[in-house]
Formats: structure tokens, sequence, C-alpha cells
């Protein structure tokens, strides 16, 4: 009797893990239907998502500080404890080892459930929304290379007449000359008034955070980094002044839901030119030059240098402090970093991986081509 009471027991403790399994079933929906049923994720990205994010952002912007670092930090302690714990359990429990690691495994796997079903409902269906050319109008098709050639002297005359505005430091390279808060404040607005011209870049959304340990981030080659379960866009305050606006925006273009690479680099870039701060609108333009410039290389290097060539002395002073600065954390940890970022991107659709951050190239033209018309 009292074997049949325990089974029972085991039975009714077992029932909320076995709920919580439906999680896999769901998020696996979830993204089936954002990437197969015509519209959902659309739909989903306009409707369900900005009420979602939007909560989520107030909540963890009522902490001054990265509740994203806070939780990644506490869940690596979490998770080594965690462990050590079962393996103790399993040790003790003499005759149930068995069922003892069992019940461990099913508790790991209900959290990865309810991980990948937050992922999928807080950023993965995204990945499958309509491309922002196709949203907002732009005309994306193939390229003269003689239009790519207008759109780097074009971005780089107007790096020229904005560095006098920038401030620089002792060795000439550009600083910023507010706090991270207030820059932060300066690109939260500049997306406010870019909200106007596309209604789909949402406003409502707090300020980007900074991370304490950006030093760390730049070992990885990870300038930024938005964390869907906390709904924050999350800045590595290390890297050059020059490019602190940009990825600033960058994350909080992937805040509105718009995840694909090259489409948070576009929105960025418009946010920081659409700012009545010099120094987010030249690092959007920065940005759009780096991309710009290093497509042409590549199918002209000597029309590539020329450009290059023709930037006053205080860019090209930044882009070697830039290059000077990444050079330093060359080696293992950057090349596996970049490979999981690849395999990340490519298990969410997009094909090019990493490259897939040159293709802000084609919307900077189809930009350009509007504007002509």
């Amino acid at each position: 009797m009292r074997n049949r009471e325990k089974k029972q027991e085991e039975k009714r403790l077992l029932r909320p893990y076995l709920f919580l399994l439906l999680c896999f079933p769901a998020a696996g929906a979830l993204l089936l239907l954002a990437r197969f049923a015509p519209g959902f994720a659309e739909w989903y990205a306009t409707h369900p998502y900005p009420v979602i994010s939007r909560a989520g952002n107030f909540l963890s912007g009522l902490l001054p500080f990265s509740l994203a670092e806070l939780l990644l930090a506490a869940g690596i302690v979490f998770a080594v404890v965690w462990l050590a714990a079962q393996i103790v359990r399993a040790a003790r429990a003499k005759g149930r080892r068995g069922r003892t690691l069992a019940g461990s495994g099913l508790r790991l796997l209900c959290a990865a459930g309810i991980a990948l079903f937050l992922f999928a409902a807080n950023c993965g269906v995204n990945y499958s929304r309509a491309t922002f050319a196709e949203t907002c109008g732009l005309p994306v098709e193939d390229s003269s290379l003689e239009e790519l050639v207008t759109l780097c002297d074009s971005l780089a005359g107007r790096l020229n007449a904005l560095r006098p505005l920038v401030g620089e430091d002792e060795n000439g390279v550009m600083t910023l000359s507010s706090s991270f808060s207030a820059l932060g404040g300066d690109a939260q607005e500049a997306f406010e008034a870019l909200s106007e011209e596309y209604p789909l870049v949402t406003g409502g959304y707090g300020k980007p955070k900074p991370v304490l340990l950006s030093r760390l981030m730049s070992w990885c080659n990870i300038t930024g980094v938005f964390f869907p379960f906390t709904f924050e866009a999350n800045v590595n305050n290390d890297i050059p002044d020059y490019s602190i606006p940009s990825t600033m925006c960058h994350e909080l273009s992937h805040l509105r839901g718009f995840m694909r690479e090259d489409e948070a680099n576009f929105i960025g870039y418009l946010a920081c030119c659409r700012s009545d701060n010099p120094e987010l609108q030249y690092s959007g333009l920065m940005l759009a030059f780096i991309h710009a410039n290093n497509a042409l290389y590549s199918a002209d290097a000597a029309t590539a240098s020329a450009i290059y060539a023709e930037l006053c002395e205080g860019t090209q002073r930044d882009l070697a402090a830039n290059s000077a600065y990444w050079k330093q954390f060359e080696g293992p940890v950057a090349e596996i970093s970049s490979s999981v970022n690849n395999a990340y991107l490519q298990a969410n659709g997009q094909e090019e991986g990493v490259r897939s951050y040159g293709q802000m190239v084609d919307l900077l033209l189809a930009e350009q081509r509007a504007a002509a018309e």
C-alpha cells in the first residue's frame, strides 16, 4: 500500500513537468507558422509582438543596469551549482539512481522547452516577417557599379562635412561628448522621429543599456546583443566611440522586431541620420560607408581606395583606430564566437550567415535610387 501511494505521489509531482514539455510543440508550431503560413509572421510582428515587447522592455527598463547580463552571469553559476547538486543526489540515491537522474533530465528538458518557447515568441517568429524593403516600399534590385561609386562618394562627402562637428581626444580620434545614458536618450528620440516616417518602426521603447563585461564581448567580437528574454538592447561600450551610437540603434532595431542583421544595420543608420546629434549622424554614416566602400573594394579596388583617400584626416584616424582596436582581439575566441554567430543566423533563415551584415548595401542603394526619383 505504501509503495502504491509513493508511486501516485511521484506521478502527481511529475504532472507539472509533463505539462511544461508542451512548450516544445508550442514553440515548433509558432516557428512553422511563421515560416510557412503566409502573412502570419508579419501579423505577429505588428500586433502581438509590440504589446509583449513593450511590456517586457518597460519592466526591465525599471532597472538601471542590464538585467540580461545579470541573468546570464547568475545562470552560469546556477547551472554549475545545480549540476553538482544533481550528481550528489544521484550518488546518495542508492537503488534509485536511474530514477533520480531521469528526474533531473526531465527538469532540464522542461527548462529548455520554456527557453525555446520564449525565444520563438519573443524574436524567433520575427525572423520570418516580410523584409523592411517590402513593407516600406524601397526598390531593392540589381545595381550598377556606377551607382555604388556614387553612393560611396556621397557618404564620404557627408562624413567629411560632419567630422569637424564631433569631438576628438589627444590622438585626434573621435570621442563622444556625452554620457552613455544621454546618448541612449538621443538614440531613443531618433527612433521616435523615424517612426513618424516609417510607422512600422514603432516607438514607445526604452534606452539601450551598457554592459559591464564589455571587454569580454570584444574578445568575442560582439558589439551588441538584443536579449529576447528581457527585451533589452545591450551595447558593448568598450568599442571605439564612433561605433557606439550606431550599435545602439542597431540593437534598438532588433528590439522593435527587425531581426535580420542587414535590416537592423540599415534601420540603425536611418535612425542615426534622423537625429539632431551630429555624433549619431556621424556614427550612422560611418557604418554605411564601411559597408558600401567594402562592397566597392570587392568590385573595383582602385576606385574604392581613391574614395577612401578623399576622406578627411580625422575620419581616416577614426577608421585606423577602429582597426587597431579589433586587431588586439584576433584569435581562437573571436573565431569560435563568429562561427557560433554564423550558425545561429543560418539556423534562423539568414542563409548568408555573418555575411548578411553586408547586404545593407542593397538597401542603401535602394534608398539612393528612391531619393533620385
